[in-house]
């Protein structure tokens, strides 16, 4: 397993509200997540950092105790203790009222991938030169297409786009999605903010991924969303699965 990660401001916003996390165990175990904040002044900076810490310190403590067939609840488990600190947090302090984060995720081990996120980030599927978003927008425009009141293309477009229906934080609790497949040598999984999903196509992420060597893919679909504006914060983080070595 290996991984690979790149975050940048854009032009933008006088901030990165943006944060990720990942680590590869012993057993070669890997998980990534990211978040992307919001609320005002430096609201959403700090949502995103609580949550990132949060999901960090629970899979540092935990993930070593889950046991086959307890990965989706273990997820919901580490994101309702992320929601319920930047919750608290913004209780305490009434200038941070109403902050949130999204957040995207993946647990891999054995072969398999445990999803889980809320609000408009995503984890794709990279396979065979083939991109597949793998998770669903918690976002306004997203229920309009799954309506029929707009399409995909208008959804690209769309003037409230970037409203979303889900964030950590914003509740006492939160409603998180989660999912698996499973994974292959060779595959890519990869998690962003929209601010690389909104400027950058998939088509054009498939064709980075499959020209450019993973180790440099990170920076080369930052690079092609800065290309493209870069109007928002742009976060990337790519677990490769690779062939399990035999048993000396």
């Amino acid at each position: 397993m290996k991984l690979a990660a790149k975050t940048d401001i854009g032009y933008g916003r006088m901030e990165n509200q943006d944060n990720y996390r990942a680590a590869r165990l012993p057993d070669d175990t890997v998980w990534g997540l990211i978040c992307d904040g919001m609320g005002g002044a430096n609201s959403g900076k700090l949502a995103s950092q609580l949550a990132a810490q949060a999901l960090e310190e629970y899979f540092d403590q935990s993930l070593d105790d889950v046991v086959p067939g307890q990965e989706t609840q273990f997820l919901q488990q580490a994101v309702q203790q992320a929601n319920r600190r930047i919750y608290e947090e913004a209780s305490r302090f009434p200038e941070h009222a109403g902050m949130g984060t999204t957040v995207a995720g993946a647990l891999v081990r054995g072969g398999h991938a445990w999803l889980f996120h809320a609000g408009d980030s995503r984890v794709y599927l990279f396979r065979a030169g083939e991109l597949r978003q793998l998770t669903r927008d918690h976002s306004m425009v997203q229920e309009l297409v799954e309506n029929g009141a707009i399409t995909a293309q208008q959804a690209a477009t769309h003037p409230k786009k970037n409203i979303i229906t889900r964030a950590l934080g914003v509740n006492p609790s939160v409603e998180v999605e989660t999912g698996e497949c499973a994974v292959r040598p060779g595959d890519v999984l990869l998690m962003c903010s929209d601010g690389l999903s909104n400027p950058v196509s998939d088509r054009t992420m498939a064709r980075i991924l499959t020209e450019v060597p993973f180790y440099q893919a990170a920076d080369a679909l930052v690079a092609k969303a800065l290309e493209r504006g870069g109007q928002d914060n742009i976060t990337v983080l790519l677990i490769g699965v690779e062939p399990v070595a035999p048993a000396p």
